[in-house]
């Protein structure tokens, strides 16, 4: 999402558990035995009986791990209730005095992002927070192609020579050794908020915070970069309001940090981070914000994208936060920060416009790169020797949509994925796992070997810079170290279903039910239900290899369906050619918002014969 994973929805579970299958499916179109999630109806019994809730959602809710003592907070989560201290944090109150001290002598500050959704929204809360203060803030990005990801000492040269006294880099630094280092002789100090996996040695900078620094506890390790940012920003609150700086002497009034939720949500969404604790109270309450269109910037996206239903995460995921990367996949990286950060409506507009056509580039340079990348792998294993991992490499390819084409061919081929984009002698990598692989951890690891030029990242996706002398080497490497995890991690993988239902069953009074256990995504996976005994009818494909199609049930009711990018596929191929025999179709149930009318329709993501 934000094009860092397209299948967050479609979890599985890895293990060597041996319960009946559902409806008897052991081996899938999609090679999938479904299993059922919940293992003992009683347990959603029993919740629902002490909730007071309908036995459906607590059947979900219990399949998540969701016990009596904590329903009510899984019902109703607030970011003030499972909100830390700020002060919990390494180097938090560091930064915050140093940040206030800033405030209060009008010093220039910069703001350094990276250019993924999670970057830009970091920098965005960072801006306009920063600018309701009254203070002057330099906004850098770095370009992709020209200067790669993270801090460089150019950037850092620039910001100093233009006045910052302090630069704030969010979604980065936390590997910038050498940059940091050839740059100690410039007055300016550096704070890094971060979230990326971090080494036992740390940058000599002011501060760093960063919950997956070694010498945190752990507990909000899943955080993204944004959600670090946020709570910065409710550090610096607390602490200028404790030395009375909104009294009236300043002239300036206490942010109202309610307001930059929406954009907390849009990165959390975008990182496809674990929506569990204070990140699904974050996507919680951060939609509804979004729904205010309080922020021009995603309201210009979302008008010029024609989207008419409620902000969700589907939409943020797959519409609003494709555009926002768009400007630094194919385009001007300082794009997504600048239309987040703005309060200026025709500019807004006229960034969205900008971002929409570098979308379609985007779209184009992605299906020609993905379709070599298949014929890559087709070609490599078409003896049926499966590499645990999959490395596909090419010259002149885009480095700005590697991360997308990884993200797709993970998918494809189930397996961690790198695609890597050379130019001439250097290529630049995208990395995406599979649940219970981390990906983030091998390529540290593979930078402290000196087989990479730089790297980092966390457990399901990372990126890389490598010499393509050292890509056999770097190959054997990380094939070695996960191979064994890899094989564990695909040991009996299970698709979990949360119900059966007939096609009569699956209305809107249904899906509208499970506003209560969402928003959905990693960590609390969007409920997957079985409709049984279906016929298709009028399947075709549409858009970019979606296959679309009707649904008729053994009662005669009808139900709308699409499987999305499933065309030339397992699942495609046969939905296409099953013609009128009974199957079984596994998927979610999702309103369908168009020209005013809601409907109900499957998402459709494996499929079984009726046996």
């Amino acid at each position: 999402m934000g094009e860092k994973g397209t299948d967050f929805l479609v979890d599985t579970a890895y293990s060597n558990e041996t319960t009946p299958a559902t409806l008897g499916v052991e081996s899938s179109v999609n090679g999938l035995r479904w299993q059922q999630r919940l293992k003992d109806d009683r347990i959603s019994l029993a919740l629902s009986q002490a909730a007071d809730i309908p036995e459906t959602i607590a059947k979900i809710a219990a399949g998540r791990g969701v016990g009596i003592d904590d329903i009510e907070t899984f019902l109703r989560p607030t970011v003030r209730n499972l909100m830390p201290d700020p002060s919990s944090f390494q180097d938090m109150d560091r930064a915050v005095s140093r940040i206030v001290s800033a405030i209060m002598k009008r010093e220039k500050v910069a703001v350094f992002g990276d250019y993924d959704v999670d970057g830009a929204t970091s920098g965005a809360i960072l801006i306009r927070y920063l600018s309701l203060l009254g203070i002057e803030t330099i906004s850098y990005v770095p370009h992709r192609e020209k200067e790669g990801y993270g801090p460089n000492v150019n950037a850092i040269n620039y910001l100093s020579s233009n006045g910052a006294s302090i630069i704030i880099m969010v979604d980065c630094g936390t590997s910038a050794f050498d940059p940091i280092e050839n740059t100690k002789n410039l007055d300016i100090d550096i704070i890094i908020v971060d979230h990326h996996i971090a080494e036992p040695n740390l940058p000599d900078v002011y501060a760093i915070i960063n919950p997956n620094r070694l010498d945190e506890k752990g507990s909000y390790g899943n955080l993204a970069a944004v959600g670090v940012t946020f709570l910065l920003l409710v550090g610096l609150n607390r602490e200028l309001r404790k030395i009375e700086w909104f009294d009236g002497s300043s002239g300036y009034s206490e942010p109202d940090l309610r307001l930059f939720l929406d954009l907390v949500a849009l990165g959390t969404i975008c990182d496809v981070v674990p929506l569990k604790g204070l990140n699904r109270a974050y996507v919680k309450q951060g939609l509804k914000v979004m729904a205010k269109r309080k922020n021009i910037g995603i309201a210009s996206i979302y008008d010029l994208a024609e989207l008419e239903s409620f902000p969700g995460v589907y939409q943020v995921g797959y519409i609003i936060g494709p555009r926002i990367n768009a400007g630094g996949r194919v385009g001007e990286p300082s794009l997504g920060t600048r239309i987040l950060a703005t309060l200026d409506k025709s500019e807004a507009e006229f960034i969205a416009n900008q971002l929409e056509q570098y979308n379609e580039e985007r779209r184009k340079i992605e299906i020609d790169i993905f379709d070599a990348a298949v014929t890559q792998v087709l070609e490599r294993e078409s003896d049926g020797n499966l590499s645990p991992l999959v490395i596909v490499a090419g010259n002149g390819w885009h480095p700005g949509v590697t991360g997308i084409v990884a993200s797709r061919i993970k998918e494809r081929f189930r397996r961690p994925s790198i695609v890597i984009a050379f130019d001439k002698e250097i290529g630049k990598a995208s990395c995406r796992s599979i649940e219970g692989v981390d990906i983030g951890s091998a390529i540290t690891a593979a930078r402290q070997s000196g087989l990479i030029i730089n790297g980092g990242g966390h457990a399901m996706a990372a990126g890389f810079t490598v010499k393509m002398t050292m890509l056999e080497k770097l190959g054997k490497f990380l094939t070695s170290r996960l191979s064994d995890s890899v094989e564990s991690a695909l040991l009996n993988t299970n698709l979990l279903i949360d119900g059966i239902l007939t096609i009569e069953g699956a209305n809107k009074n249904l899906v509208k039910s499970f506003e209560d256990v969402g928003p959905f995504g990693p960590g609390n996976s969007e409920p997957r239900f079985v409709i049984p005994k279906v016929r298709i009818i009028n399947a075709d494909v549409v858009g970019n290899g979606h296959i679309r199609c009707s649904l008729r049930g053994e009662r005669g009711g009808s139900l709308k369906a699409i499987a999305f990018r499933s065309a030339d596929t397992a699942l495609g191929n046969y939905l296409l050619s099953c013609g009128d025999a009974l199957i079984n179709l596994a998927g979610y149930l999702r309103i369908n918002s168009w020209k005013g009318r809601d409907s109900v329709q499957l998402t459709i993501v494996d499929a079984s014969h009726v046996e």
